[in-house]
């Protein structure tokens, strides 16, 4: 099943059915008005949207036409905004290009930061800054979307919990970071609004390349029309998502359509080490930080320059039959007037 948000001039859109091609959709409001509100009744409301998924694909309901650019994120917003560092390589490589060790917990116990998820950004709005100078960077994710995990829940509880998968960009603003990890208080100003793809699939849409925990199929990012990265977004990651549902859970409970995110997607070169761009034979990468650490490293500093006005990012994935899955999120930088 595939669901997505639509913009009708509410903060929180109206909710409609997708077709698996993604070119027709049917109006749930009967159903549930909203996607937090399915989540917030899911026993009583899949089902309801299942057969209407099926009525969909038969084109035996009412349906118009699916844009995606009429798309808001599937949670335009939401009450929890959790995002884990699930692939160690990506902060393995950024602490050794500042000379860091790392330490040993990392490999085993997950990074995470609560972002702000009052204000997510839709999937084709522009990314919007006051300048250049913050150092603007994308961050290609997967998320999944839970529904209520109680305190303290087990690996077994947060797979059962898992309801929806998704895509993100989590925009950063790297050069902001430095000065507010020196605080000792993690992130806020560093980290703006994010954006989710078009559509939320449930995951047994994903068929084989799900496996109750990783999404194994390939992450594509484009950077002006240009392929920028192709990582799989199984390979090299060390913490799964119960993994990550789990520690989030581990001293409060997570309610109904909390989002957790995978970090960075990220994955080693063919011979153990950092990773190539897709022009010299490797995945490429789902960060510009990224390759500017592999500079760093390589050629002694970073000569990839972060976003600039005018430049354009697409996040998508395609199934083995090379159709996409969430729909595409493609976002301009724009100067914030």
């Amino acid at each position: 099943m595939k669901l997505a948000t639509l913009d009708n001039g509410t903060r929180d859109g109206r909710l409609v059915v997708v077709s698996r091609d993604l070119t027709r959709c049917a109006d749930a409001a009967r159903i549930a008005p909203t996607l937090q509100y399915a989540l917030d009744h899911w026993d009583k409301t899949r089902p309801e949207l299942e057969l209407l998924a099926e009525d969909v694909e038969h084109e035996a309901v009412p349906l118009e036409r699916f844009r995606e650019h009429r798309a808001l994120s599937p949670l335009p917003r939401a009450y929890q905004w959790a995002d884990g560092s699930a692939y160690v390589n990506h902060v393995e490589l950024v602490r050794k290009a500042r000379g860091a060790e790392m330490p040993p917990s990392f490999w085993t116990d997950p990074l995470m930061y609560q972002g702000g998820s009052d204000t997510f950004l839709g999937p084709r709005q522009p990314i919007r800054m006051p300048t250049e100078e913050y150092g603007i960077d994308l961050e290609a994710e997967i998320a999944v979307v839970t529904g209520d995990v109680p305190l303290g829940a087990s690996r077994d509880a947060a797979a059962g919990a898992i309801r929806l998968v998704m895509l993100v960009n989590d925009v950063s603003l790297r050069n902001l970071i430095p000065n507010e990890l020196a605080k000792g208080f993690g992130f806020f100003q560093s980290k703006p609004s994010s954006s989710f793809s078009p559509v939320a699939v449930t995951p047994d849409e994903l068929g084989d390349a799900w496996d109750g925990g990783k999404l194994n199929l390939p992450l594509l990012v484009a950077l002006n029309g240009e392929p920028f990265g192709c990582a799989n977004a199984a390979t090299d990651m060390t913490f799964d998502f119960p993994t990550l549902i789990e520690h989030a859970a581990k001293t409060r409970p997570l309610g109904a359509g909390a989002i957790v995110g995978s970090g960075t997607v990220s994955n080693k070169g063919s011979d153990g080490g950092a990773g190539k761009a897709i022009a010299a034979g490797g995945v490429g990468y789902s960060c510009l930080a990224e390759l500017r650490t592999v500079e760093t490293i390589r050629d002694g500093a970073a000569k990839t320059p972060f976003l600039k006005f005018g430049d354009t990012v697409r996040i998508e994935m395609k199934d083995g039959g090379g159709r996409s899955i969430f729909g595409a999120i493609e976002q301009t930088v724009e100067k914030y007037a």
